[in-house]
């Protein structure tokens, strides 16, 4: 089991706030960490606040890659293609593998903090490739 989905799974079952399982990432919005803040611990609030920050992130990934692309030779824009086709790929079946039929709704959680944290990670790490 992951680190990741320990603390998520701890939280859940202590029923405090989601803040501790993100309070790590700040690859994520001020305004993520308010409504996690602000959720109380109530799943369905938790997977909203990481339904809208995932949009956010995955905004930031597509203008980062994007930027990236155009900053990079012809060769090496079609090696940037193929990475990111195969990440999105590998984020999928990841991700699709925290969503644990017999999980719960901490599966529903790890699987939402898995999608959130991919893309905010790799936006950072595309946006660092252009720097």
């Amino acid at each position: 089991m992951s680190l990741r989905y320990a603390v998520v799974v701890g939280v859940v079952a202590l029923g405090q706030t989601g803040s501790a399982v993100f309070a790590q990432h700040s690859n994520t919005s001020k305004t993520f960490e308010v409504c996690i803040e602000k959720s109380g611990g109530v799943t369905s609030t938790m997977l909203d606040c990481a339904g809208a920050e995932t949009e956010i992130q995955d905004k930031r990934l597509n203008t980062a890659y994007q930027e990236l692309l155009k900053s990079v030779a012809a060769k090496r824009q079609v090696q940037l293609r193929e990475a990111q086709r195969r990440w999105l790929a590998f984020r999928k079946a990841n991700c699709d593998f925290y969503a644990d039929p017999d999980g719960g709704t901490s599966a529903s959680l790890a699987t939402s903090s898995c999608f959130l944290t991919a893309t905010a990670n790799r936006a950072k790490e595309l946006e660092d490739l252009k720097d």
